[in-house]
């Protein structure tokens, strides 16, 4: 049975895929996505829907009457959407792609600018800086050329956000590879929305099926299998379906309802830097919101100076840069970091003082960190999610020691692995582990960290723990577990006495009791049960024997107890004591 996109059908229905899915909400198919199919007979249930929304009150069969009123988890979507802010215009998605090394990401981004390379010059195609637009019906997409998922997340580390939407590149010939791993769990871990390009399909031994599988059990179920990941089969070299990988990315970036206003102020960030013998230091920045103007002093990291000149990506020379767009910028007194945010200040002396701070920050960071979870819980005394990051010398030994960890189960805490691999600790993975918001160590099961990521690790202050027996590293996760749940108890039943006689002493009302079960104990808590009823829980007061204060008395013999802030003592009355007992997780 053929199969259409909901896009395909908005556009058939005159109107935005923003707007039918939320009449699918309404519809009772909430989570639709623009990229999401259907089959032939649901695309004309949802064409009759709609048609019949458009319909006049009183002509509506009692089918849509039903379909105006949205369930409760409907409603509550429709109130998100409308609380969202939507201030600005529209702005370009800003897009990075990332993949295994050989998977054809140069190809695509090539393909891409020789096809659909906004403002291109007269005399050819230039890849002029490390950003560029791509143009699809007048509307522009903008692409960050990376060179791989290591400086994806490097500009993360700074806590800049650059990229909307990530493009992971699988070859279709190769599936899934190493590399293709730490790209899915870094673009994971940066929370944006993720297109998957099956390249090469092109290529007489390509196998889409084991592709659609690789990415299934990584947890990027294909769309086509009724998962949520869309998927585009492209081949590069053939410009094949080019169009279409870019029809979902406008798509996605539809959905995110992506705005900016040219008037706030500016957010911008440096995706790169360089010394040039002619120029002198040269930052390539993309803008989020606001604009960066010629004459402005802005401020980069350690970096400051006056903006002298802006080139877009075609090397012309431009006196504003817009939200979505990407430049050269001349005039910083130093090479700026990447992934630094630029920021506009009014003149010198605030440049000057702005960009002393970050050095200063810099020296007062600590230059070590703790070297056991013990030590790690102890300093993060408010941890509810442990986030982590796990390597091991071999698969088998990797899998052992996720399987250890995600056995552990504690109340309030959970533990997410955020990557795992084979090998040792990297730069890479050090760099990753300094853009999740909250503390993350990075754990080796039989592997330590490198030089450069021990390096990176001092300063950036990440943890780095080492492990050469997996039980070691579980008991020490039990233990800070168990640690941070507090104890538990149990209660467990002493004895039971039937109040025979009550008699009012100037402290209370004392009851006279028989043991009927059991001891009562002077220092145990007591249940209060009138009939079938719990009419009260406290503790003794006093436990007397005749005379004789005592502490405990046993079974068939009588006693008189006084319950602690409760007179309402009556005969009939069955008094259970119990102790409560901590007992092991």
């Amino acid at each position: 049975m053929a199969r259409k996109r909901i896009y395909e059908i908005a556009k058939e229905l005159g109107m935005t895929s923003k707007e039918l899915i939320e009449k699918l909400d309404e519809m009772g198919m909430p989570g639709m996505k623009a990229a999401n199919s259907v089959d032939d007979e649901e695309s004309a249930v949802i064409v009759q829907f709609v048609q019949d929304e458009e319909t006049p009150e009183k002509d509506r069969g009692s089918a849509t009457a039903v379909a105006e009123e949205p369930s409760a988890e409907t409603a509550e979507t429709a109130t998100r959407r409308r609380e969202r802010p939507r201030t600005g215009e529209p702005r370009p998605p800003i897009v990075s792609v990332l993949g295994h090394i050989d998977h054809g990401k140069t190809t695509l981004l090539d393909a891409i600018r020789k096809s659909h390379l906004a403002d291109r010059e007269a005399g050819g195609i230039t890849q002029g800086i490390a950003a560029y637009q791509a143009d699809l019906g007048g509307r522009r997409i903008t692409f960050v050329d990376t060179p791989g998922h290591k400086a994806f997340t490097g500009m993360r580390a700074r806590g800049a956000q650059v990229t909307d939407i990530a493009i992971l590149v699988v070859a279709a010939d190769d599936g899934v590879m190493a590399q293709t791993v730490e790209a899915i769990d870094h673009i994971k871990a940066a929370g944006v929305p993720m297109i998957v390009a099956i390249n090469k399909v092109d290529k007489p031994n390509a196998d889409l099926t084991k592709v659609m599988n690789d990415l299934a059990q990584r947890g990027l179920t294909p769309e086509a299998w009724g998962g949520d990941t869309v998927t585009v089969e492209v081949s590069a070299l053939q410009n094949r379906n080019i169009e279409e990988l870019l029809e979902m990315i406008l798509l996605v970036a539809e959905m995110e309802d992506l705005r900016a206003d040219r008037n706030r102020p500016l957010e911008a960030v440096v995706i790169e830097s360089h010394l040039s013998s002619g120029r002198g230091p040269v930052a390539t920045a993309i803008v989020r919101d606001g604009t960066l103007r010629e004459k402005d002093w802005v401020v980069a990291g350690s970096a400051f100076g006056r903006v002298k000149a802006l080139t877009d990506g075609a090397r012309n020379r431009t006196a504003e840069a817009h939200p979505g767009e990407a430049v050269e910028i001349l005039g910083f007194n130093d090479v700026p970091p990447v992934g630094a945010e630029i920021t506009v200040v009014k003149d010198q002396n605030e440049a000057r003082r702005t960009a002393a701070v970050e050095p200063e920050e810099r020296r007062a960071k600590p230059e070590t960190r703790p070297m056991t979870l013990e030590e790690f819980f102890g300093e993060t005394e408010e941890v509810t999610k442990l986030q982590l990051i796990l390597k091991a010398a071999t698969s088998g030994a990797l899998e052992a020691a996720k399987r250890e960890i995600t056995a552990l189960e504690a109340e309030g805490i959970e533990i997410e692995i955020l990557l795992s691999g084979v090998g040792a600790i990297s730069e890479s993975d050090v760099i990753l582990a300094s853009t999740v918001a909250c503390e993350c160590p990075l754990i080796g099961f039989g592997v330590k960290a490198d030089a450069k990521a021990s390096k990176v690790a001092d300063r950036e202050g990440i943890t780095v723990l080492s492990y050469e027996i997996i039980y070691d590293l579980v008991d020490e996760l039990q233990r800070i577990l168990k640690r941070k749940i507090g104890p538990e108890f149990a209660e467990t039943q002493l004895g039971i006495a039937e109040v025979r006689d009550t008699f009012k002493i100037p402290s209370g009302i004392v009851a006279g009791c028989a043991v009927v079960e059991g001891r009562i104990a002077r220092n145990g808590k007591v249940r209060v049960l009138r009939g079938n009823e719990e009419v009260f829980v406290g503790e003794i007061a006093s436990l007397r024997r005749f005379e004789d204060d005592v502490r405990e008395v046993e079974s068939g013999r009588e006693c008189g107890i006084r319950i602690r802030d409760f007179d309402d003592v009556q005969i009939g009355d069955r008094l259970v004591v119990f102790r409560m007992e901590e007992v092991e997780p």
